[in-house]
């Protein structure tokens, strides 16, 4: 969809009585809503809430670091599944041990799953990624406390 069939489509919303519309056109979609005040008020009640949402990431790092965790991270760009199919137990849960080798979870890669096992051994202490999202190169999925 390009810019101008959307700032099209907005001023028709506008000056209509149509309170929502979406569109599906070339495998994207775009959802226009009449009346999002809430929102608007949610966002507009924080001085600048992108900074905010940024500087409580970081603190979430720095606690992360001081807790002496690592990290398991996704080598390649997918889809992220806990388990091996929907009806089936996630392959680890927090609190769970893992050690070296041992499959943790699945990411799937045009078409082809692909299992991804731990590289280090301890618990799992936390687990940053639900299944059926989409993760990047390096993102951390579990967080593992040394043993």
């Amino acid at each position: 969809m390009n810019l101008r069939f959307v700032k099209r489509l907005i001023k028709l919303i506008e000056e209509s009585d149509v309170e929502e519309v979406e569109i599906k056109r070339f495998g994207r979609s775009i959802r226009i809503r009449k009346g999002t005040t809430k929102v608007n008020k949610a966002c507009s009640s924080m001085k600048n809430p992108v900074k905010e949402l940024q500087e409580e990431g970081k603190r979430t790092e720095e606690e992360i670091e001081k807790d002496d965790v690592l990290a398991i991270k996704a080598p390649m760009v997918g889809i992220f599944y806990r388990a091996p199919a929907p009806d089936a137990p996630p392959y680890v849960e927090i609190g769970d041990s893992v050690v070296p080798g041992q499959i943790v979870c699945i990411v799937e890669a045009m078409k082809v799953m692909n299992e991804m096992e731990s590289d280090v051994k301890g618990t799992i202490v936390d687990i940053l990624v639900k299944s059926d999202d989409p993760v990047e190169f390096n993102q951390k999925l579990f967080l593992v406390k040394p043993e």
